[in-house]
């Protein structure tokens, strides 16, 4: 489970997130929307302990962020919107290093790439690999950690409809182990009714939820495939503790 309490955030003076409280709960599917600016982005950035807040207080699993921050992060699994690799290092290479650096089995490898399509690929270095092809390593790397708590920053952008469908089938049978699952997205169009909850957050505080099943009724400005805003690479870093 994850609990946020009145979490603040500001970059000079810029306040992106004020006052944000959000309770995401084992077992569901659940969606973080919001226009672009919202502040969706940097609230997963600070759950997965990539940025400090300036107020407030993150709780995983119940172990505190900040008081407990080695024990929080070990329980979760981040994918960022923008994974990066070292462009050198093959995809074999890359999600070896993971699972060593998460403590699990070399052997665990070959069944997290064949599970993404990577199998053929892992003698390509990650530079030679189209963004569609880097993205589901990525979901490779990040389904190895085997964390209860799974945050996806716009998990869906670089995949092609059939590896979406995958996406989402693996989410909602991650969730049914008992995972607490959050996603931040705006392509509502993919995700009505596969989802349990959507959370939504707007100038960076919460302002209830949508219903799951009616995300583009409730807010057709978040319906659409793209709406041309801007995409941050973030650390590929965030997939470990």
């Amino acid at each position: 489970m994850i609990l946020v309490r009145d979490l603040k955030k500001s970059f000079g003076s810029r306040h992106v997130l004020t006052s944000l409280d959000l309770a995401v709960e084992p077992g569901v599917v659940t969606l973080l929307v919001g226009s672009n600016g919202a502040g969706k982005t940097t609230a997963l950035r600070v759950i997965a302990g990539l940025s400090d807040p300036d107020g407030g207080t993150v709780t995983i699993e119940g172990h505190d962020l900040r008081r407990e921050r080695k024990a929080a992060l070990a329980r979760l699994s981040f994918l960022p919107q923008a994974p990066r690799f070292h462009p050198r290092l093959t995809v074999l290479q890359v999600a070896e290093f993971y699972a060593r650096l998460r403590g699990r089995p070399t052997d665990a490898v070959p069944a997290a790439l064949d599970a993404w399509g990577m199998c053929e690929f892992e003698r390509v270095p990650t530079g030679k690999l189209s963004g569609g092809l880097r993205q589901r390593l990525a979901l490779a790397v990040f389904s190895l950690a085997d964390a209860p708590v799974l945050l996806l920053d716009e998990p869906g952008l670089s995949l092609d409809p059939e590896w979406r469908q995958s996406l989402q089938h693996f989410l909602r049978h991650e969730a049914r182990r008992g995972r607490t699952v959050l996603v931040a997205t705006h392509l509502l169009g993919e995700w009505e009714r596969r989802a349990d909850r959507c959370l939504l957050i707007e100038q960076g505080r919460s302002q209830g939820e949508l219903p799951p099943d009616r995300l583009r009724e409730h807010f057709p400005r978040l319906g659409r495939e793209d709406d041309g805003g801007p995409v941050t690479p973030i650390e590929s870093c965030a997939f470990t503790s």
